[in-house]
């Protein structure tokens, strides 16, 4: 009770009874505002206010969620718009390489042939070629064996997968053969490079064009295919031209026997029984054993040489000599033009002999090589071939 007296204290303490005077037409007037009346107006006005505020945060809360909404609709909106135009251009595309397949079989049917034709000529190029009908054949009845029950579609990827198989082993064939060949000529002691014409006169069309891309202009296909057949031409080219020249070299055995009695280089001589220079190699055999040329050439001499006796001398072009010693007679005469395996004498034991046997040497730009460099690389020739 004491405590609700206090709030009356004070509520009459903060609206005190105010007198409120109005003149109006010389009349005055007096107007009393009791606490309570004071206090239901206080009352009203706090309350409308309270209801203006109430009211004004709804707008907000609703003008913002009504703001978020538009966005997460408009977001929603700008994807289904990007949506339908990739649907679209997808459709586009799709159409296009539709109608672009409708008409090109005419085109891939012509690149085909033209890839083709650019094969037949490295093909030619390889025609007779020791060991590439071995490497082609199975490229070739790979090719062959497309299914004809496969789609067009598939048969035309067939075709194609048989055109790059083909060209893979062409290429891995003249690799390899000229590979080969070069390292027959370095195991014989010489070098590759220079028995090779730079300027290709073999390969004809597909290795005279020094640019890759020039060569696809011509054949009319794309520059890789283009850059395979070049290489793979261009391989051939030297492995024939390698051939050719191993053709002209002394690498052929000057006697059907394999034994040797005396090597190249140092050596005791059977006569000082000091250390000695010896500059070819020593064939033993019987008296008049038919000795052959080791390679074609043109015979340069034949008589006798101080410590050689009976001699005769073959020149195979390219600074390439051979001498053969010691033999009892002879088969040919000087100017004549000799085949390799040509049977040029006899073998004997004049001259500074211990013995019959052939002395066979080698020579380079005036310089006696090894002759068993010579039969090695030439065995390995063979093995090529």
């Amino acid at each position: 009770m004491e405590r609700l007296k206090r709030h009356l204290h004070a509520l009459e303490a903060l609206f005190p009874e105010r007198h409120l005077y109005v003149r109006s037409g010389g009349a005055m007037k007096a107007f009393v505002l009791s606490t309570r009346k004071q206090m239901i107006i206080a009352g009203s006005v706090a309350g409308a206010a309270l209801w203006m505020g109430v009211c004004t945060a709804a707008m907000l809360v609703n003008l913002l969620s009504a703001s978020g909404s538009d966005r997460e609709i408009a977001k929603l909106k700008a994807q289904s718009e990007r949506y339908v135009a990739d649907r679209q251009a997808r459709l586009d595309s799709a159409m296009a390489r539709l109608d672009a397949a409708s008409g090109s079989n005419a085109d891939v049917a012509t690149a085909m042939e033209k890839r083709h034709a650019a094969l037949a000529l490295l093909l030619t190029d390889m025609k007779g070629a020791p060991g590439a009908a071995d490497a082609l054949t199975p490229a070739i009845n790979r090719a062959l064996a497309s299914s004809t029950d496969a789609s067009p579609g598939r048969r035309v990827e067939m075709v194609r997968m048989g055109q790059e198989q083909l060209l893979d082993a062409a290429d891995n064939f003249a690799k390899s053969r000229a590979d080969r060949l070069r390292l027959a000529f370095r195991m014989a002691g010489l070098t590759p490079s220079s028995y090779v014409d730079g300027g290709g006169a073999l390969g004809g069309p597909l290795i005279e064009s020094k640019d890759p891309r020039a060569l696809a202009a011509v054949l009319d296909v794309d520059d890789d295919f283009a850059v395979r057949i070049q290489r793979a031409a261009r391989d051939l080219s030297e492995a024939q031209q390698l051939a050719q020249a191993a053709d002209d070299l002394p690498l052929a055995r000057p006697t059907p026997s394999a034994e040797e009695s005396s090597s190249f280089g140092v050596r005791f001589d059977p006569f000082t029984h000091r250390l000695a220079y010896h500059s070819g190699l020593d064939f033993p055999g019987g008296y008049a054993q038919p000795i052959y040329s080791t390679g074609p050439g043109v015979v340069s001499y034949t008589g006798q040489r101080s410590g050689y006796g009976n001699v005769v001398e073959i020149d195979h072009g390219r600074g390439l000599k051979t001498r053969y010693a010691h033999l009892s007679s002879f088969a040919v005469r000087p100017g004549e033009r000799v085949a390799v395996g040509q049977r040029i004498a006899a073998m004997g034991s004049t001259g500074r002999s211990t013995g019959t046997h052939l002395h066979y040497e080698v020579w380079v730009n005036g310089r006696a090589q090894n002759p068993g460099r010579f039969l090695k690389a030439g065995q390995y020739v063979l093995q090529d071939e």
